[in-house]
């Protein structure tokens, strides 16, 4: 174990939170099953708890050390301060491996969370009948939602507030995809991949003195919905963490085996073989502002064992396995 001070410590905490913002990105994981696998998530709901009226009171007194540690702050900065930093690096890389190769993608994230399922069982003490119907209830939750049909693409801005108060769910409740919430009320790509593409075209242009993007009038539509999106994250953020915190002082137990069972169901949302489904008007697709073609759904599909490309897939998904579980040996011994 590293010291909490120490600076191999905060790499590792900025380098979960680079992996807690990859997986809130993807449609299907949960970066709270990230910080729940990981071991930080009572310490992360606990730490957006204390964002409240007293935190305020600090800061308007101008007691910012109190609030520093009142709100464990060094620890929000380097989370946060990755999650912030993936969405402009890691996760673009991740866009280029799901165009390009899409299966082996979705292949590794469900080993993965088969792996995390293993070891979150594996985990959890004093099972009894509470838990396991507990469990079976969070599993059904979870597979529920992979069929619920999703709605088209909203920019009116309280609807675009309302989505950051959801979408930021995937953060807070391990195994409910932030993600696969936004696709399913139809802004998934307009706010996860639009916007952040247009503030980050916006932030290089101001960093080479390129002042003329903040004049254009697409660039200031899209900051203002990110603006807004991100007020309602912020929102959501401390809404729920001020529950969770809640509900897990007062049944952790059950509260537990609920989240286990989400993410164990998130397997029906991150399933490697399925098809697009493009929304069509009289035989035509329709397309949104950058003409692409308008996702409404999945078409999921059993893998043919003939194929090499269904092996090659299982591959990555046993991979995914032992990646999640070699990480649990790792800090067993470490």
């Amino acid at each position: 174990m590293f010291p909490k001070g120490s600076l191999v410590y905060s790499v590792l905490l900025f380098l979960k939170g680079m992996l807690m913002g990859v997986a809130n990105k993807v449609p299907g994981v949960s970066g709270g099953a990230v910080a729940y696998v990981l071991g930080f998530y009572n310490e992360l709901i606990y730490s957006f708890q204390k964002i409240n009226g007293k935190a305020f009171m600090l800061l308007i007194n101008g007691r910012f050390r109190s609030l520093y540690n009142y709100i464990n702050a060094k620890f929000l900065i380097f989370i946060v301060g990755g999650m912030v930093f993936s969405y402009f690096t890691v996760s673009k890389l991740l866009d280029y491996f799901l165009q390009h190769n899409e299966l082996q993608v979705w292949s590794l994230f469900f080993g993965m969370i088969i792996g995390s399922g293993i070891y979150l069982i594996r985990k959890y003490e004093g099972w009894e009948f509470k838990s396991y119907v507990s469990l079976a209830l969070g599993i059904a939750v979870g597979f529920a939602i992979t069929f619920i049909h999703p709605s088209g693409e909203n920019d009116n801005l309280w609807f675009v507030f309302l989505c950051g108060v959801i979408g930021v769910s995937g953060m807070t409740v391990p195994g409910l995809s932030g993600s696969y919430i936004l696709m399913l009320l139809g802004n998934y790509v307009f706010l996860l991949v639009d916007s952040v593409n247009v503030l980050n075209d916006v932030l290089m242009g101001l960093f080479t003195g390129n002042t003329t993007v903040l004049y254009d009038s697409n660039n200031q539509k899209y900051l203002i919905i990110i603006s807004v999106f991100t007020l309602g994250s912020l929102f959501g953020l401390i809404f729920l963490s001020q529950v969770l915190a809640f509900v897990l002082n007062r049944w952790g137990k059950i509260v537990n085996a609920v989240i286990i069972g989400f993410i164990i169901g998130s397997l029906g949302t991150v399933w490697p073989w399925k098809e697009k489904v493009y929304a069509q008007s009289k035989g035509v697709f329709l397309t949104d502002n950058f003409d692409r073609k308008i996702v409404v759904g999945f078409h999921k599909y059993l893998p043919d064992i003939n194929s090499e490309q269904t092996w090659i897939a299982l591959l990555f998904a046993v991979i995914g396995v032992f990646l999640v579980l070699g990480v649990e040996r790792f800090s067993k011994t470490n």
